[in-house]
């Protein structure tokens, strides 16, 4: 038995669309039945790329989150077909019977991340499938993960303790994309993205300068970190809860320290904080 699986490193991922184009490459106007039908030209994306914007200006930023069918462990797919239109392999690979699926747009109502379509003309529901028809032939991974040029996605067999994936998921603080649907997906994610505090340090006295090197510690909901500015004065601590209360403490030789607090109720950008000299 193994449980294959692909390990998504949100940090890694800089929304270069490889993956989805491969996916793309792949399926449209291709059948690789039983296992899947081709994937028309328009309306589907077996391997969606979501854009989350974050922050406010002049601290923005765009996180990128490749979201494939999760092959879920409890996949409400699976239990809305009827006649064994969508199984699980036994490598944990959920699939869509072409076939017997035809007619069920219900198996696509009820995937909870909307990562199945409904094929109109040819009135089946349509899906990734890890590349099953590749594996199948000995190839070693689907192609989206082959596409990656960043490394951000890693497929393997998370019971194979010696396997890349199952020592990455071992040391790393893996977790599910949307957990509160509990459909305990196979598809894994490192680095989703959380709220950030960003700002400035800068220096009363040296009007101009950028405050190189100061040391930035952020305390609170039971973490403790610490940082020091770059070559702009500028710092970033991130991935904190929503809707919780941080200190930010800014230190620098030479001169008075600055506690500024804050809460997450969004991604804070606390602008620019100002050392005055000691003494």
């Amino acid at each position: 038995m193994s449980r294959y699986s692909i390990l998504i490193d949100v940090s890694k991922c800089n929304g270069c669309y490889n993956c989805f184009l491969a996916c793309r490459d792949e399926y449209f106007g291709n059948d690789y039945l039983p296992l899947s039908a081709a994937q028309p030209l328009n309306d589907q994306f077996w391997l969606q790329m979501k854009e989350i914007e974050r922050g406010v200006y002049p601290k923005p930023k765009l996180s990128y989150i490749p979201t494939p069918c999760m092959h879920c462990e409890s996949a409400p797919c699976i239990d809305a077909a009827k006649d064994g239109a969508v199984y699980r392999r036994e490598d944990g690979i959920v699939i869509i019977d072409p076939e017997k699926a035809k007619g069920q747009e219900r198996i696509a109502n009820a995937c909870p991340y909307r990562v199945i379509y409904w094929n109109e003309e040819k009135e089946i529901p349509q899906k990734c499938t890890m590349c099953a028809h590749r594996l199948d032939e000995g190839v070693k991974q689907p192609r989206c993960v082959e596409s990656c040029p960043t490394g951000a996605m890693v497929f393997g067999d998370l019971d194979d303790p010696k396997s890349e994936i199952a020592k990455l998921a071992a040391k790393l603080p893996v977790e599910d994309f949307h957990p509160e649907y509990g459909t305990a997906p196979l598809v894994k994610y490192v680095g989703l993205p959380r709220r950030f505090v960003a700002g400035e340090v800068v220096f009363s006295d040296k009007e101009g300068e950028c405050a190189q090197g100061v040391v930035v510690k952020l305390t609170g909901d039971g973490l403790s970190l610490e940082t020091i500015t770059d070559l702009f004065g500028d710092f970033e601590f991130e991935g904190l809860e929503k809707n919780k209360s941080y200190q930010v403490s800014v230190s620098a030789d030479g001169y008075q320290g600055r506690d500024v607090e804050f809460k997450t109720f969004k991604d804070v950008n606390l602008g620019e904080i100002v050392l005055n000299p000691a003494g």
